[in-house]
């Protein structure tokens, strides 16, 4: 068993005054078979009155509006998770595995990655583990991380294209071959020890279950991540999601910390 200590902070500055601000906020772990949340503690600025919710996919949230101008938005979240000794996510829910089947988003294939899942040999592969576990090797031999070449918005069509990303590009990508073997995969949005920011994955059904990998590490998830939520892409469990009124330029700052307890 291990116990992690999570804070993160996101401070949005703007140019001018926000008139009205509606937000929604999705950074609050998640509770499953391999992680268990201790306790927490959050909050807002301005504050607001939000409410608390779950979106279709499960992933806890609080969503609000800020009437009065203001220049600043932040919040700060800080808790303690258990990390259990287990090697799946959770047991997998019929009705909801399909969803997770078929591309969407910023996960459909184009030429450069179907003609690449066409290049792999999967002959070898006993069940949907070793296809997972495969397919993950073989895309950290063959894209490479580099910060500063995609954005939130780019494809994992567009991202292969490049050759380079970072963890978004490669769970998009990763999910997007998983999908092309008839894999159901979906995306994880969460935080691990030593980034200093979020961090993304995948969760694949392997079994009955759903077990996470991490293509950008070429490993399987261990004790020392925090997931935070899942969909079928980034956009389903992007941590902030806002529509403003106003504000002229913005700049984000995000500061991550992760540490065993």
């Amino acid at each position: 068993m291990t116990v992690l200590h999570f804070e993160y902070r996101m401070e949005l500055t703007y140019e001018e005054n926000v008139g009205r601000c509606y937000y929604t906020i999705k950074c609050f772990p998640r509770e499953d078979a391999r992680q268990r949340l201790l306790g927490m503690e959050f909050s807002v600025f301005p504050e607001t009155e939000y409410s608390f919710g779950k979106d279709s996919f499960g992933n806890q949230q609080i969503y609000g509006c800020e009437t009065k101008p203001h220049k600043q938005f932040i919040f700060s979240i800080a808790g303690d998770v258990e990390i259990l000794q287990t090697d799946y996510v959770e047991e997998a829910a019929a009705e909801q595995t399909g969803i997770f089947r078929v591309p969407h988003g910023k996960c459909i294939p184009g030429p450069g990655l179907l003609a690449y899942y066409g290049s792999q040999d999967l002959s070898g592969c006993k069940d949907s583990y070793e296809v997972c576990a495969k397919l993950m090797h073989t895309l950290y031999r063959d894209f490479s991380y580099e910060p500063g070449i995609t954005g939130v918005r780019t494809t994992a069509e567009e991202a292969w294209g490049f050759g380079r990303g970072v963890c978004q590009d490669y769970a998009h990508i990763y999910i997007t071959l998983l999908r092309l073997a008839g894999i159901p995969a979906r995306y994880v949005c969460g935080l691990i020890i030593g980034e200093g920011a979020s961090h993304a994955w995948a969760e694949a059904l392997c079994g009955g279950r759903w077990v996470a990998f991490d293509p950008t590490n070429d490993c399987l998830v261990l004790n020392h991540y925090i997931k935070l939520g899942h969909g079928r892409d980034s956009a389903d469990c992007a941590i902030n999601r806002g529509l403003m009124w106003s504000g002229g330029a913005q700049s984000q700052k995000i500061s991550v910390i992760v540490e065993k307890k």
